[in-house]
């Protein structure tokens, strides 16, 4: 792949750029490139990576109470009946 080179950027553009790079934890040159392709719209959509929020609402909804119960529950279905064992 050829290279290319850009100027004329002022150092806010490039701030903000390596800034942004740098929350996504990726490169400058993979940002940009990543950048130019959603741009393009030359970026491949991921099959089978489609988020859905349609249950959301229904997580972290527990009181500390229910949450008590519901893992009291578990770790008494975790204990081993050693007298099944032997």
């Amino acid at each position: 792949m050829k290279t290319i080179t850009v100027r004329g950027l002022d150092d806010t553009i490039k701030e903000d750029l390596k800034r942004v790079a740098r929350q996504e934890g990726k490169s400058l040159n993979q940002f940009i490139v990543d950048t130019l392709k959603d741009r393009l719209g030359l970026r491949k959509q991921k099959k089978y990576s489609v988020s859905h929020h349609d249950m959301d609402h229904l997580f972290g909804i527990w009181s500390e109470n229910e949450f008590r119960s519901i893992q009291q529950k578990i770790d008494s279905e975790r204990k081993i009946d050693r007298e099944l064992w032997q």
